[in-house]
């Protein structure tokens, strides 16, 4: 289980197969493992981990404050998570590499093209999220947390948290919980700061994640500006809507939508998707389903 550290915070990672580098981005907030991340139901059966060792350097990781990686207390941003994941391409001596997500991947890969565009190949969206309900669901989750930290305190927040360790699933454990679940001495500085700068950092956190109804990761004026290829494949539902992935459609100047429906997207045809875009199609064919 390699790590690296990268501006202070141990983060593990996975490289897997040789090829053109391709760092995927996990489509979930807060998990506990790799493997179960690439195994969400977003992928609709896909499993890039298993898929595309063959033609790529597969690149891996979990985000700060997330899985087996660490974090720290500060206001956090999709900038942030640009610059830990343009850390490890650092790290690992990457200069260009396609970036896959997934669902809150696709926020990440968005600000990672609009912080160091230099760095990024190509963006292949899949199911990236924004919205009205998305923008809700995100701001009702640091509500939660807000009203649970001053409620119960930070001693009850970390509690809480030993017994969760998922932010998305159980919002009242708050985005710091996997390290609180994971760590001890994290979780021993964090019951030691003062409640009511933690709450500021959070309110900050919430206004910055969750700030619109448009995709999240990056500004409108950063999308116009994009001047990086980005080939995207629209979801269909409350908080992966069909109008987010014409948004950025319409807004990047180099974006091309898949013209999978719903019904055709599945192991075979994402697979596919993945190829075709990166100019990686090998040597055996997979057709469309219908």
């Amino acid at each position: 289980m390699p790590y690296a550290v990268i501006e202070g915070i141990k983060t593990h990672y996975e490289v897997r197969g040789d090829g053109p580098p391709l760092l995927l981005l996990a489509p979930v907030g807060s998990n506990d493992s790799i493997s179960r991340r690439w195994a969400d139901r977003v992928w609709r059966g896909f499993r890039p981990l298993d898929a595309l060792v063959s033609d790529f350097r597969v690149i891996v990781y979990d985000r700060r404050e997330t899985g087996a990686t660490g974090g720290c207390i500060e206001p956090l941003t999709w900038a942030l998570c640009a610059r830990h994941a343009k850390g490890l391409l650092d790290h690992l001596g990457v200069e260009r590499a396609f970036l896959l997500g997934g669902c809150i991947g696709c926020s990440v890969a968005l600000a990672l093209a609009a912080e160091f565009p230099a760095r990024c190949q190509a963006l292949l969206l899949h199911w990236p999220v924004g919205g009205y309900h998305w923008l809700n669901r995100g701001r009702a989750n640091f509500a939660r947390h807000l009203a649970f930290a001053r409620e119960h305190g930070l001693e009850g927040v970390a509690e809480l948290a030993r017994r969760s360790g998922m932010f998305w699933s159980d919002p009242d454990a708050g985005p710091w919980s996997s390290l609180l679940a994971s760590d001890r001495a994290f979780a021993e500085s964090f019951v030691r700061q003062d409640l009511d700068q933690y709450l500021k950092i959070v309110a900050q956190s919430r206004d910055s994640l969750f700030s619109d109804t448009l995709p999240a990761g990056a500004t409108c004026e950063q999308l116009v500006a994009m001047n990086v290829p980005a080939f995207i494949m629209p979801g269909n539902d409350a908080l992966h809507t069909a109008s987010c992935a014409q948004v950025l459609r319409e807004l990047m100047p180099q974006a091309k939508l898949s013209s999978l429906k719903l019904s055709q997207q599945n192991a075979t045809t994402i697979e596919q998707w993945v190829r075709e875009s990166t100019g990686m199609q090998g040597t055996a064919q997979r057709g469309i389903a219908a």
